[in-house]
């Protein structure tokens, strides 16, 4: 039942991903052609960054819909409770806070305007990624009913469901559009340097705070940038044409 339930979530999501794709990855000749020769790059990418963490998070959901424990997660949460102090406590609510919808939202709002006024082709890549990732961690939770940890008393009440961490799926998705649209400048390393640290410190905040288990924030993570990855190659005939040294 639930291997069924999954296949109905997540093959038709691959499915909508990699379909604006197809006209890229056929027929399989022209891979290896002089005409294209950078196909096989263009596929090891599309692999690593969209199939692999649909298909890391469809076994993790695998699980959840079984109601499987995960055997590594709770002693995992309980020893990073123990080294908990007072000063990791104010940073995990910090970066929380930080990485939440209340934060990220609005400045996700003023990101788009100045992008509609530039350059409306980027403003809709944005804002499909960044609302389209908020509207789909909304489903999945609804979905999954996965409940939330219930180790310790918690210095924060989260009162929805766990699967996936809506904070690491928020973060991962904002983090990952930005990159994208640092691409052609200057401010790549440094975009892509302090949103992967960001993100990252975003997900174990919810870890040390206790409201996550481990695979809750990994799905919201892989999830979120997939997304974003997806939009984006359904979106990229709206981008301007590539230089020889352009990326992605």
């Amino acid at each position: 039942m639930a291997s069924s339930r999954e296949s109905g979530i997540w093959v038709p999501l691959g499915y909508t991903v990699l379909l604006p794709c197809s006209d890229r990855l056929s027929p399989m000749s022209t891979l290896v052609s002089r005409r294209h020769p950078l196909r096989p790059v263009a596929l090891l990418r599309l692999f690593l960054g969209i199939l692999l963490p649909l298909l890391v998070v469809g076994f993790i959901a695998e699980e959840v819909l079984e109601r499987e424990r995960i055997a590594f997660e709770a002693p995992f949460l309980l020893a990073l409770h123990a080294h908990a102090t007072p000063a990791l406590d104010q940073l995990a609510l910090l970066l929380t806070t930080l990485g939440g919808a209340t934060v990220i939202a609005p400045i996700s709002a003023l990101i788009l305007l100045l992008l509609w006024l530039r350059q409306r082709p980027l403003a809709l890549f944005w804002g499909v990624s960044v609302a389209g990732a908020a509207a789909l961690n909304l489903v999945m939770k609804l979905l999954f009913h996965r409940p939330r940890p219930e180790l310790w008393p918690r210095l924060v009440q989260e009162h929805d469901f766990g699967f996936p961490s809506g904070h690491s799926m928020y973060s991962a998705a904002f983090v990952t559009a930005l990159i994208l649209l640092s691409w052609r400048t200057p401010l790549r390393p440094l975009v892509l340097v302090l949103g992967v640290l960001f993100s990252g410190a975003v997900g174990f905040s919810r870890l040390y705070l206790g409201v996550h288990y481990p695979t809750d924030v990994l799905a919201g993570w892989l999830s979120g940038a997939a997304w974003v990855l997806g939009v984006y190659s359904v979106l990229r005939p709206l981008r301007r044409p590539k230089g020889k040294g352009d990326r992605p």
